[in-house]
C-alpha cells in the first residue's frame, strides 16, 4: 500500500474518517493520521506468535522474525510468546470468503464460467453450497472469536507474527500446496496467517523485517488493538526507524 508507513499514515489521513455510508468507519477524522507517530513504548506488552499454536510456518520466516524480536524490547516493551485462541477461525474465514465469492461473482459465474480458473469455481461453489444453518454458525463463531481476542488485547496491546507462512515463491506456482511437509487442504490455506487476523476486524500491517539467506524479503506483522489504527502505525514507524530494512536490498541473483 505504500514504500513507508509514514506513507500508509498519510494515505489514511486523505481516506480515513467518520462515513454515514460505513457502519465500521472510524470515528476520528482522517486528519487524526497527521499527527506526529512518534511515541515512548517503555512498559508496553507485546504478544509474540511464530505459529498462532500451531499452524505451520516456514522456519526461514520464523527465524528472519526470531532476530527482530529484541528490537521490540529495545523500544522499551516486554515481549512474551503468546497468543489468542484462534480455535474457528479457518471456518468462519472460509464461510464467508464463499459467500462473498458469490455475492460478487456470482452473475460471472452464471454467465462466463469458461473464463473463470478453476479456484475461482471451486470457492464460488462452495458458497452456492452454504445453508442458512451454516452461516448462521459462523456468524455466531466469529462474534466469539472478536471477544476472544479482544480480551486478549486488554493485556497485549500488540501482536507480532509472521505475515506469510512462506517466503516468496515461483511466479509460475499457482500457490502453495504444503508447508513443512503437512499438506494444504485448499488454495487459501498457505495465507492462515493473514485470514486468521482479518476475521477478528483488528488493524493489522505488514513491516520488512528481514531477508532468508537467499535474499527473499521476509515481512513481520504486527496486529493492533480494535480501531487503533493510529498506535499501529506508531510502533510500524519505531521497528521502521529501528531497522530501516525497507531501504535494504538483498544481492541480485545470478
Amino acid at each position: 500500500m505504500a514504500r513507508t508507513v509514514r506513507d500508509v499514515a498519510l494515505m489514511l489521513s486523505a481516506m480515513a474518517g467518520p462515513d454515514p455510508r460505513s457502519p465500521i468507519a472510524l470515528s476520528q477524522p482522517g486528519s487524526h493520521f497527521s499527527q506526529p507517530l512518534e511515541r515512548r513504548f517503555k512498559g508496553v506488552n507485546i504478544a509474540w506468535s511464530p505459529d498462532l499454536g500451531g499452524l505451520p510456518v516456514d522456519q526461514q520466516v520464523v527465524s528472519e522474525i526470531e532476530k527482530q524480536i529484541p528490537v521490540f524490547k529495545d523500544l522499551g516493551c516486554t515481549v512474551e510468546e503468546q497468543w489468542p485462541d484462534f480455535s474457528d477461525a479457518d471456518e468462519i474465514f472460509k464461510v464467508f470468503r464463499a459467500l462473498n465469492m458469490v455475492l460478487i461473482l456470482g452473475d460471472l459465474y452464471r454467465h462466463h464460467r469458461d473464463k473463470l480458473k478453476d479456484t475461482i469455481i471451486w470457492n464460488i461453489e462452495e458458497g452456492l453450497k452454504l445453508t442458512g444453518s451454516q452461516v448462521a454458525a459462523a456468524e455466531s463463531k466469529k462474534s466469539e472469536l472478536y471477544h476472544r481476542v479482544r480480551q486478549f488485547m486488554q493485556t497485549f496491546e500488540y501482536l507480532i507474527l509472521p505475515v506469510s507462512q512462506v517466503p516468496p515463491f515461483d511466479v509460475n506456482q499457482q500457490y502453495i500446496t504444503s508447508i513443512n511437509d503437512r499438506k494444504m487442504e485448499t488454495y487459501i490455506d498457505w495465507m492462515k496467517s493473514c485470514y486468521y487476523i482479518t476475521v477478528t476486524g483488528h488493524p493489522a500491517i505488514s513491516v520488512p523485517c528481514g531477508f532468508t539467506p537467499d535474499g527473499l524479503p521476509v515481512g513481520i506483522q504486527i496486529v493492533g488493538r480494535h480501531q487503533d489504527d493510529f498506535g499501529l502505525l506508531q510502533l510500524a514507524n519505531a521497528f521502521e526507524k529501528e531497522t530501516e530494512f525497507g531501504k535494504q536490498r538483498p544481492p541480485l541473483a545470478v
